[in-house]
């Protein structure tokens, strides 16, 4: 099992992510709500504007403060070793 550093101490189980997305994006805000309804949303932001949602192969979407870009550098780094 890999763990991923999603910010703020926050950690997430690389093998069983389906999808890295921006959140910026009007489907991706369509997936967030539709979670949150489903009670299927887990908040790592800590409070901060959500930057990436992760989406599991369980369907649960982790909201994350951190880019894109960084999450997946971390997961490279750690591939790489």
């Amino acid at each position: 099992m890999t763990l991923i550093d999603v910010g703020y101490g926050n950690m997430v189980n690389a093998d069983r992510i389906v999808a890295l997305v921006a959140a910026d994006a009007a489907p991706t805000k369509r997936i967030i709500s539709t979670a949150k309804d489903n009670n299927m949303a887990i908040d790592a932001t800590c409070g901060r504007k959500t930057k990436t949602a992760i989406v599991m192969d369980s369907g649960h979407v982790v909201m994350s403060a951190k880019d894109t870009d960084k999450i997946m550098s971390k997961n490279e780094e750690i591939e790489d070793e």
